[in-house]
């Protein structure tokens, strides 16, 4: 399952965000924890890092 590190995470709003956008690049299955600031999920197809640090950035967020 791959991992993400996101940084700037606070809140339950926060973990929405991030979970719709990474949904909205096809992730599945997304889980977000608020302390580590992982994001895991699983894929179909490969979702291109750039892709993901693009959408988090879009929202208001940091890929570490």
């Amino acid at each position: 399952m791959p991992v993400v590190k996101v940084k700037g995470m606070s809140c339950q709003h926060c973990v929405n965000a991030v979970t719709e956008a990474m949904q909205g690049l096809g992730a599945k299955e997304v889980k977000v924890d608020l302390t580590s600031g992982d994001v895991t999920y699983e894929e179909d197809a490969p979702i291109s890092p750039e892709a993901i640090k693009a959408a988090i950035k879009k929202i208001g967020f940091e890929v570490a």
